[in-house]
Order: C-alpha cells, then structure tokens, then sequence
C-alpha cells in the first residue's frame, strides 16, 4: 500500500485534474492514485496515515454532492460515512478550488468545511497558505490569517496553478517525511 492516499471530489473536473497533477509528482510506492470519494469506503481512508484532500467549493460555499446539483454523490454524501473514523496521529493536506471573483464572500469555503470536520476528529492539518495574491472577501478556509490548505483559482488565476503547487507540495513533504 501506499504510504499517501490522494481523495478529491469534483463537478466540473478542474479538482481532479489537479489531483493527477500531484499524483504525476510521486511514484506508486509514495502516493496511491488519486481517488474520486464516490468510489472511495471509510476503511480505505483510514487506512492512511497520510492524506492530501482536494475539493471544489460550488455556488454560495458548498461541498460538492448531489444536493449542489452534480451528477454524481461527492463530499456531502462521503463526509457522514467518515464520521466514526479517528483522524487522530494522521496527518492530512488540503487543497480547495474556488472562484474568487464569482464568489468572493465564499472562496474556497469547501476546503473550510473539511478541515472543520476533519480537525474535529483529530486529524493535524498541514499545509496552511498565505491569502496575498488573492482577492476575495470571506473564506470559511481562512484561519489565523492563513487559508487551511492551498487555494487555487482556476477561473481566474489558472496560470498561478503549477507555480503554487509546486511550492505547497515542497511546503508539505517534511510533514509527510518526504
């Protein structure tokens, strides 16, 4: 097994395309292949003790599911599923799509709503980046000044993608013993 799994949730595919993007970094016995949670078990996430999670935040800050018209269960339906599972002595990565332009008063809100529930249950969450370079007005992701994970804007910013995540994947290799 690999020592990290990669998850995400998607609707328009942008949040899975980043994710092989982070897999194409690491060989088989690093990182197991990115993972869509409508296909993932509770058993399969526990099974980590690293994890880099990836989601899009829809409309006006919501997980990506059915109820937020996509068309197919994603976040909202997988996070009931890991309510009993103990986050604690994991440690996890975040990363959250979002449109600050669109939607400024809830940029990358999604990525906040995961690290609330997984922090909740124990998890230590990495990863943490600077909000300079964005414009936006709200995030449920910002937390002492800092978003919780890396926030990528591929509706407006696409072209900062490759930069930043490069550098968040540098940022966060220590904590992975990498």
């Amino acid at each position: 097994m690999s020592r990290i799994g990669l998850f995400f949730g998607s609707s328009s595919g942008n949040t899975r395309r980043i994710a092989k993007m982070i897999k194409k970094r690491y060989d088989d016995a690093t990182m197991a292949d990115a993972l869509n949670v409508n296909k993932a078990t509770p058993e399969l996430v526990a099974g980590y003790d690293f994890l880099i999670l990836g989601t899009p935040t829809l409309g006006e800050g919501d997980l990506p599911g059915l109820e937020a018209d996509c068309q197919q269960p994603s976040w909202a339906e997988f996070l009931p599923q890991l309510r009993d599972v103990d986050f604690s002595g994991k440690t996890v990565a975040l990363y959250g799509l979002g449109d600050q332009e669109k939607y400024p008063e809830h940029f990358v809100d999604a990525m906040g709503l995961l690290y609330e529930f997984l922090t909740a249950r124990g998890a230590r969450v990495v990863g943490s980046w600077p909000t300079d370079d964005y414009d936006y007005i709200a995030s449920r992701a910002e937390v002492e000044g800092d978003f919780v994970g890396l926030a990528l804007d591929q509706d407006n910013q696409k072209q900062l993608t490759e930069d930043r995540l490069a550098a968040w994947l540098q940022l966060i290799a220590r904590d992975f013993g990498l």
